[in-house]
């Protein structure tokens, strides 16, 4: 059984940073693939950037590139999402996933296993 845990959601101004977390439990080592997606109010549900825990190499989607970096910490089985340059387009509920495989398709929601409860983010403009 895997359970993800994410924390960190709450309101900021335009322009301000967050950092999210989501703590893994369970049968992690079988996890290689791990990201982040988001979902706005009428909206499906977006590809945020995902991250190879073995190796740590990350990939972003564009929106989010340059402004987003997402990191793990092996000890506390933790990955973080860093957010930085926030706009009232980051407004969302940010997902935590996790993959039983490394080779998915990054962006597709369906190739992931596991998902956390979410945790709301609101960026005032």
């Amino acid at each position: 059984q895997v359970q993800l845990v994410e924390s960190g959601g709450g309101l900021v101004q335009a322009g301000g940073s967050l950092r999210l977390s989501c703590a893994a439990s369970g049968r992690t080592f079988s996890l290689p693939r791990m990201g982040w997606f988001r979902q706005a109010p009428g909206k499906e549900r977006e590809f945020v950037g995902c991250i190879n825990w073995s190796v740590g190499s990350t990939m972003y989607a564009n929106s989010v590139k340059g402004r987003f970096t997402i990191s793990r910490d092996n000890a506390k089985n933790t990955m973080y999402l860093q957010m930085n340059s926030l706009t009232s387009e980051d407004t969302a509920v940010y997902y935590c996933a996790a993959a039983q495989i490394l080779r998915v398709l990054l962006e597709n929601p369906n190739h992931y296993d596991y998902w956390g409860q979410g945790t709301q983010v609101t960026v005032s403009s």
